[in-house]
């Protein structure tokens, strides 16, 4: 695993701005946050410490392990560091990115685990050098070539870890391309070509609401910010698409349990 440590930690110290399709997240105190939504597949590589998922930590991930997890709702995480530092690995993934992966509805499963190979460790590291000099248009390329090394590795349910696109996730989808403004129902029944009986209809069908996805979305992006930058929370809160900072820190710890100075907290010394 250190090739791939070494290759983050070179490439996470860049002054380099531009998005990259994987992210780097790092604590140094135990992190527990509540009901973190899962838009899309995510792939979870534990590079030091541990990290456990669900209630009363169902599946646990140590260092060197990694957790595949499909686009539920959302779950319980812990990250618990170890030797002073929690560091993991996120790419996610779309659903086009499993093209060409037999699908088997019977064995879907939530979460999948296994040990890093050093063929996985290695695409790993080849795919966050690429990420740097690569066009985005692209990038779906390597992340097909992740997910197929995994199903020859034995995960063969790893195509099934990701749900067909429902009409929430094109909610969101809209939703997500700009959470600074606050998108509007009918702008969202035009992009859709539908009604607004038949938009909350098929909302209400698929067990939620506009509010609920909004608040999802635009808590996500916060999360991940808090947990990825240093950027001050209130310019987080615009960010998200909150007019106040006191409305998105309330927001936050509603869903999370946890304020966001406190989970910012846990990434500093004492």
């Amino acid at each position: 695993m250190q090739e791939l440590i070494d290759t983050i930690k070179s490439f996470n110290h860049c002054p380099e701005k531009r998005i990259l399709p994987y992210s780097i997240y790092s604590s140094m105190k135990t992190q527990h946050i509540l009901n973190v939504p899962i838009a899309k597949p995510l792939l979870i590589v534990v590079l030091s410490g541990t990290k456990e998922l669900g209630k009363n930590a169902q599946s646990t991930a140590r260092s060197g392990y990694f957790a595949f997890l499909s686009n539920k709702t959302s779950i319980d995480m812990r990250n618990i560091p170890k030797n002073q530092e929690y560091l993991a690995l996120l790419i996610d993934f779309e659903y086009s990115d499993f093209n060409g992966l037999q699908k088997n509805l019977k064995t879907r499963e939530d979460i999948i685990m296994g040990e890093v190979s050093p063929p996985l460790e290695k695409i790993l590291s080849q795919f966050i050098e690429w990420s740097h000099i690569a066009p985005k248009e692209i990038w779906s390329l390597r992340k097909q070539e992740i997910l197929h090394l995994l199903y020859l590795s034995g995960f063969d349910h790893i195509g099934s870890m990701s749900e067909a696109s429902g009409f929430t996730h094109k909610v969101h989808d809209i939703i997500n391309e700009d959470l600074s403004q606050d998108i509007k129902l009918t702008t969202l029944c035009l992009r859709l070509g539908v009604s607004e009986s038949t938009f909350r209809r098929k909302l209400k069908l698929e067990n939620t609401n506009l509010q609920k996805i909004k608040d999802q979305a635009r808590l996500g992006l916060g999360l991940h910010l808090i947990q990825t930058t240093l950027e001050p929370i209130g310019i987080i809160s615009g960010l998200c698409g909150y007019t106040s900072q006191s409305r998105f820190t309330d927001k936050f710890k509603q869903l999370f349990r946890i304020t966001p100075s406190d989970l910012r907290k846990t990434r500093m010394t004492d």
